[in-house]
C-alpha cells in the first residue's frame, strides 16, 4: 500500500507519490544506484501534501547537480526541451537534427507545393526513397497537450503535398509518410484520430521506448538548454545564433566569450559538452 502523500502533476491531477518513478528518472540520466538512492532518502522526508512534482524534481536536480554536471544535464532534459522556446523554431530544428543523426536527409521551415495550395512544413527528412513530412507543436508548458485539431490539420496538408508529388518523376517510388511531433503530450482523441489516420505520433515518451526523449538520449543530440553551467539569458543568446546543439556549440567555443562566459566557467561548460557528446 502507497502511504506516501498525493502530489500533483503538471496536468493538475493529484496522485500518490511513487518513488520508484524519481528513482527510475535518476537512473535514466546516468547515475548509480546508489547515488538515486541518496537522493531519494533525501527526498522522502520532505514530502508534503499537494506538492507539485516540479517541485519535486526540482530539488532532485539540485541535489544531482552537486554531485555531478553531466548527470544533472541528462536529468534535466525534459525541461531543457521546454527552454528551446518561446518560438517553436528552435524546436523544430532540434528534430531536424535529432533525425539528421539518424542518417536522413534533413530540411527545416520549406514550403512544399499541394495539389490544390502551397504549404510551410517544419521539417521534410529524406532517406532511402522515404520521406517525413513532419509537423511540430511546441509548448511551454507541460500541462499542454496537443489536441485532435492538430492531426487533423496535419493530414489534410500532408494528403495535399503528397498528391501532388507523387505524380512527379523524381519521386516516382518515394513513400510519404505524415508525422506529428511535440515537446509534451497528445490528447486521447489526437492519439486516436491520428493512428487511425496513419501518421507517425511522435511524443515526449510515445511510442514507448521509441519517444523523444528515447531519440535523444540513442542519438546524443543533446540542446544546449540542459548545459547547467549557462543561465537563461546565455542560453537564448546562443539560440538566437541558430546554434542549438551542444555538439554544435562544441565547434563553436568563441559564442561562450560572446554570451559573455570565459576562463575558468567556459572550461566548465565545454568539459561538460564533452562528456555529453563525446
Amino acid at each position: 500500500m502507497n502511504t506516501h502523500p498525493l502530489v500533483k502533476k503538471a496536468s493538475g491531477e493529484k496522485e500518490p507519490f511513487e518513488p520508484e518513478k524519481l528513482k527510475h528518472s535518476l537512473r535514466r540520466a546516468g547515475t548509480s544506484v546508489s547515488v538515486a538512492d541518496d537522493i531519494l532518502d533525501e527526498i522522502l522526508p520532505s514530502l508534503e501534501e499537494g506538492m507539485t512534482t516540479q517541485a519535486i524534481y526540482k530539488k532532485a536536480f539540485s541535489m544531482l547537480r552537486r554531485r555531478k554536471g553531466p548527470d544533472a544535464a541528462r536529468y534535466s532534459l525534459k525541461k531543457a526541451i521546454m527552454e528551446l522556446g518561446p518560438t517553436g523554431y528552435p524546436f523544430e530544428h532540434f528534430v531536424g537534427q535529432v533525425l539528421a543523426s539518424q542518417g536522413f536527409d534533413v530540411k527545416v521551415g520549406v514550403m512544399l507545393e499541394g495539389k490544390c495550395v502551397s504549404h510551410e512544413i517544419d521539417v521534410v527528412a529524406t532517406h532511402n526513397h522515404t520521406q517525413y513530412l513532419a509537423e511540430c507543436k511546441f509548448y511551454n508548458s507541460q500541462g499542454k497537450y496537443a489536441s485532435v485539431q492538430v492531426p487533423l490539420y496535419v493530414r489534410s496538408r500532408v494528403d495535399d503535398i503528397i498528391a501532388f508529388r507523387e505524380k512527379l518523376p523524381e519521386y516516382k517510388q518515394t513513400r510519404f509518410f505524415g508525422w506529428v511531433v511535440t515537446n509534451t503530450r497528445f490528447t486521447e482523441d489526437a492519439l486516436r484520430y491520428g493512428r487511425c489516420a496513419g501518421l507517425h505520433m511522435l511524443s515526449w515518451d510515445l511510442p514507448a521506448g521509441k519517444g523523444l526523449k528515447d531519440m535523444i538520449e540513442k542519438t546524443g543530440v543533446f540542446p544546449i538548454t540542459v548545459l547547467t553551467g549557462l543561465n537563461s539569458k546565455q542560453k537564448q543568446y546562443i539560440l538566437n545564433k541558430d546554434i542549438v546543439l551542444c555538439r554544435q556549440l562544441k565547434d563553436s567555443p568563441e559564442l561562450l566569450d560572446e554570451a559573455g562566459i570565459s576562463g575558468k566557467r567556459k572550461n566548465a561548460v565545454l568539459q561538460e559538452i564533452r562528456e555529453l557528446v563525446d
